[in-house]
Parts: structure tokens; C-alpha cells; sequence
């Protein structure tokens, strides 16, 4: 299969995704974006258009950690993801994979989310 098709799939899975999520000031999104070296993490308000926190392996705490974005590290961000989510008083939320499925690297980061104590 070819690149090209490859990516017009992943941009077709991602917007089925993203049109039956939305986020809330009560429920925000939480927006999960994996990269081949970096994990990002945000909590999304749709309603307002702004983000109430986030949590990427690019910041200076976590950066010391290998530059990889594998399970360890996904583990890793989702405990981040929690405290900066609790920070920002938020305890539920709907949860956006985006075009990844979920298995691997994105179960790992929802199951250490959810074991930080926030609920989806």
C-alpha cells in the first residue's frame, strides 16, 4: 500500500474519531499525538477553543528520559498527564486517540491515566 493511501486512511480514521468527540469545560478533550521521538498530551476545552493543559516528552522534567516513543515512556506521560489534569481540576474527561488505534503505546497512556485517578 502506498504512503499516500496510508495517510489519507489515518486522516479519515482521525476525523471519524474527532466528529463524535468533543470536549467541555465539565468533560474536556484529552488529545493524544504520537510522533516517531515524542508524545504529546492535551486537555482541550472545544467549547472556549483553548487548552487547559498539556503534557509532552519535549519538557525540560521529562526530556532526560529516552527520546523514544514507546510503552515505557507513554506510561510515563499518562501519570504526567494525570497530575497536570488534577492541577488544572480536572477528573473527567472523553478521550481522543486521534488516528492511532488502541493498543500498545495508547492503552498504556489511557491505563496510567486512569490510574492517576482520572476518569474516561
Amino acid at each position: 500500500m502506498r504512503t499516500e493511501k496510508k495517510h489519507e486512511l489515518a486522516i479519515k480514521r482521525r476525523w471519524r474519531v474527532r466528529k463524535k468527540v468533543i470536549g467541555t469545560i465539565a468533560r474536556p478533550r484529552m488529545s493524544v499525538k504520537f510522533s516517531g521521538q515524542h508524545i504529546y498530551v492535551q486537555f482541550i476545552d472545544d467549547s472556549a477553543g483553548k487548552t487547559l493543559a498539556a503534557v509532552t516528552t519535549r519538557d525540560k522534567a521529562v526530556a532526560k528520559s529516552p527520546a523514544r516513543a514507546n510503552v515505557e515512556v507513554a506510561v510515563a506521560i499518562g501519570k504526567l498527564a494525570a497530575e497536570a489534569a488534577k492541577a488544572a481540576q480536572i477528573t473527567t474527561v472523553v478521550f481522543d486517540r486521534g488516528s492511532a488505534r488502541y493498543h500498545g503505546k495508547v492503552k498504556a497512556l489511557a491505563d496510567a491515566t486512569r490510574e492517576g485517578g482520572i476518569n474516561f
